[in-house]
């Protein structure tokens, strides 16, 4: 065989076993429970203000696809890449791969993510969708990690569904090494 395609095998194998050896911290029927929680919050607030939705590529895929139809109003979606991993462990500068295109000012706006780990990436997209013109701009996460190391103090998202440990995440929208965004639930890579 090629030695490329031996590389790709045994990274294969790699995400293979960290998926195997993985620890599970909320399952799928745990997820879809924060889910419904979220939607509703979302729903008190935001049903009569015609939001504009951004999903954050690409971890806010998977939760945009499980959230949208549990939100029973009119609203729009969009999408915007911004990012500072890749498929890296840990974050550099942020890299803005496909800016907002909509008309946002006067709208509420509403940012779909994975997950708020320190948030200097989802700050910054707030900060630029208000600097925008933005009416208001609200943040909803699927997990919020637990630590101190926040972009801001006491940082949290406007709308959270899972409150989860410090370590290496993967699952719903979360990867590892570019894999397991579609996990079913959220797992902790083994020793990290």
């Amino acid at each position: 065989m090629a030695p490329r395609l031996i590389d790709m095998q045994a990274d294969l194998e790699e995400i293979k076993r960290a998926r195997e050896e993985a620890d599970c911290l909320a399952d799928g029927a745990t997820v879809d429970a924060a889910l419904d929680r979220m939607a509703a919050a979302i729903t008190a607030r935001l049903a009569d203000s015609n939001p504009l939705v951004y999903a954050v590529m690409n971890g806010g895929l998977i939760l945009a696809g499980r959230i949208l139809p549990r939100l029973q109003f009119p609203l729009e979606v969009a999408y915007l890449h911004a990012t500072r991993y890749g498929h890296a462990l840990q974050g550099t500068q942020l890299d803005w791969r496909v800016r907002p295109t909509q008309d946002l000012r006067g709208r509420s706006v509403l940012v779909l993510d994975d997950i708020l780990d320190e948030g200097h990436t989802l700050k910054a997209i707030v900060e630029h969708l208000k600097h925008e013109g933005a009416a208001e701009v609200l943040s909803a996460v699927l997990v919020h990690k637990l630590h101190e190391r926040k972009a801001s103090p006491g940082m949290r998202a406007d709308f959270s569904g899972l409150d989860v440990a410090d370590r290496f995440l993967f699952g719903c929208g979360m990867d590892y090494k570019g894999y397991w965004r579609n996990a079913p639930g959220i797992y902790a890579v083994k020793g990290l």
